[in-house]
């Protein structure tokens, strides 16, 4: 069955950085499009960022462009966001996603906390 694995999340001071990783299973990994969302308290789950199949094109929301970076390995089957110079507004669960076969899958989470 499909999985996704979050790690990398924890406590980091604004201005910090910290590196998430999402191991993927059960499905063709490189022929999939990744995407990290995140999830403040009380809000909506938004889009971070996304990337193509071969790691060619990226996206990403406005808030972080520029300080947030997504990439992939597909000989791992994992997919990083790098995000540095970190703000308070950056505090959230970060969520894995994959569309595969016309099922959206999600990973547990990591949750990341940017705080002094």
């Amino acid at each position: 069955q499909v999985q996704l694995v979050e790690s990398g999340g924890g406590l980091v001071q604004p201005g910090g950085s910290l590196r998430l990783s999402c191991a993927a299973s059960g499905f063709t990994f490189s022929s999939v499009a990744m995407r990290w969302y995140r999830q403040a308290p009380g809000k909506e789950r938004e889009l971070v960022a996304g990337i193509s199949s071969n790691g060619g094109s990226t996206n990403y929301a406005d808030s972080v462009k520029g300080r947030f970076t997504i990439s992939r390995d597909n000989a791992k089957n994992t997919v990083y966001l790098q995000m540095n110079t970190l703000k308070p507004e950056d505090t959230a669960v970060y969520y894995c996603n994959a569309a595969w076969r016309g099922n959206w899958y999600w990973g547990q989470g990591t949750q990341v906390t940017v705080s002094s």
